[in-house]
């Protein structure tokens, strides 16, 4: 097992690692840019060390920077969270050549799954379903014509080296093609160096599944369960849940056996998901992400497996102590990501300071969050907050302590996602559990009208709830009053 380890992440994520391997009783270090100096993460590391700039280059992009800081430390893991270094191979070879061990799967299977055109390559030769499409990258717009007329629009436009839906183009008519290519082209050149782009079809209205993998050096590789990623803003996730509700146990063996068949095809080691899209009974490979997920949580809590353990373990070279057949669902869960965004003003970034924070509690009910009360969130990383997720005997219990969890969560100084969230679990469709992709646009009104009436209470429930932030001086203050108050009362009543 390691010794010591290094989280090259910041923000929950960097949070959710230590207190695994403080579980397995490995020391953990920090890094942090000049930004995140008064982070929570940086209080939590048994050691924390700092990195200077808050440019990413030269932060927590900066391979050299952390390695030399790895070396320096003693550090013989480092573990990448999810996003900046996560599916960065280079990370891993440098890790190689220093003696230390990355805490996720070898790069030959992240260079692999990050080209989403060789991974559609994998996928068929393994007998995955894939979306129709193109299989080798688009040549001239003439090859884009012909293959959507194959497959019939609409068809989409997409980076072979991306991800998160950045630069795809949705294209319903042949003329618009050419406009399509050349945007994707140049958002995928500009953002990932890679102008390589490729067709598919449109499936509209599709649901997101995704099955969470472990596989260990040895030739073990399991799926632990499936997840209901539908609910999505601009290609990004705002609510997951664990199972899928319109899942079977059928049609779990057969989309777990495909996940299985994906980590297989490129000989993974490590945690990792499995991406689907399904529509009108048919399931089509998404991605594979390398790394573990935003969403973990949900499938922990339905499973009792700390698959950031698991993981650890697994770069330590130990063989999965978990089966297939030890997989056991219990329950429902939800997951909320509570952003710093404004709901109604189409989820704009709002950056601040918290001036009051009191997070949920009670049975069922799990918090994930790198913040505290008087916590500036910058406006140069992500707008995520904390991770709220529930759980319970089914998916409508689930829901319920998901509401009543949300009415507890309050965050005082900027705009967040809670009204959102709010205004969600009180959807008939979504109670229905009528979910795709599109459910945000299309349920837009209706959210639009119950977050504006959520907001409203909220503030004036934030009123009678001023006096829990208040600073210490100022309760002391407050209560001298009150009781100069109650004595003077006392006094007269006596009188």
């Amino acid at each position: 097992m390691f010794e010591k380890v290094l989280i090259a992440n910041r923000g929950e994520i960097a949070i959710r690692v230590m207190r695994a391997c403080k579980e397995l009783g490995i020391d953990t270090v920090a890094i942090y840019s000049d930004t995140d100096e008064k982070a929570l993460f940086t209080r939590y590391a048994d050691e924390a060390v700092p990195l200077g700039s808050s440019i990413l280059a030269e932060s927590y992009l900066n391979i050299d920077k952390i390695i030399n800081i790895s070396n320096d430390y003693g550090v013989d893991g480092i573990h990448p969270g999810y996003g900046f270094l996560s599916e960065n191979s280079k990370l891993g070879e440098e890790c190689a050549k220093n003696d230390i061990t990355l805490i996720g799967p070898h790069k030959d299977a992240i260079e692999a799954m990050g080209d989403k055109i060789t991974s559609k390559q994998l996928m068929i030769k393994m007998g995955v379903p894939t979306v129709p499409g193109d299989n080798e990258g688009i040549t001239d717009i003439e090859f884009a014509k012909e293959k959507a007329r194959e497959i019939g629009f609409p068809v989409i436009i997409k980076s072979s080296a991306g991800g998160g839906g950045i630069g795809m183009r949705v294209v319903y008519e042949e003329d618009e093609l050419g406009r399509a290519i050349e945007s994707t082209q140049n958002i995928a050149q500009s953002t990932f160096g890679d102008g390589t782009v490729y067709i598919e079809k449109f499936i509209e209205r599709p649901r997101h599944i995704e099955f969470q993998v472990l596989a260990d050096n040895y030739g073990n590789t399991i799926h632990v369960c499936d997840r209901e990623c539908s609910i999505q803003r601009r290609h990004q996730k705002l609510i997951e849940e664990a199972p899928s509700p319109i899942m079977t146990e059928e049609l779990r063996e057969r989309m777990g056996a495909s996940a299985v068949k994906a980590a297989q095809a490129v000989n993974y080691n490590s945690a990792g998901t499995v991406e689907f899209m399904y529509s009108n009974g048919e399931y089509y490979f998404l991605e594979m992400n390398t790394r573990i997920q935003v969403e973990h949580p949900i499938t922990e809590v339905i499973t009792g497996i700390d698959l950031v353990k698991e993981q650890i373990k697994i770069a330590a070279g130990e063989e999965l102590s978990i089966k297939q057949e030890d997989i056991k669902v219990q329950g429902h869960a939800i997951e909320c990501r509570i952003n710093a965004e404004d709901p109604l003003n189409d989820f704009v970034p709002t950056p601040g300071k918290i001036k009051g924070y009191r997070s949920p509690g009670g049975i069922g009910v799990r918090m994930d969050s790198g913040v505290y009360n008087g916590y500036t969130i910058p406006s140069i990383y992500d707008s995520m907050i904390s991770k709220l997720i529930t759980w319970g005997n089914d998916r409508d219990e689930a829901i319920c302590r998901m509401q009543r969890a949300l009415s507890e969560f309050i965050i005082v100084g900027i705009p967040t996602t809670i009204p959102f969230h709010k205004a969600l679990m009180k959807n008939e469709n979504f109670q229905k559990a009528k979910l795709h992709t599109g459910f945000i646009e299309e349920n837009k009104l209706d959210l639009q009208l119950e977050i504006e009436k959520v907001v409203e209470q909220d503030k004036e429930y934030q009123k009678t709830m001023g006096a829990a932030f208040l600073s210490p001086k100022k309760v002391a203050a407050i209560s001298a009053g009150v009781n100069a108050y109650m004595n003077s009362v006392i006094k007269n009543k006596d009188k």
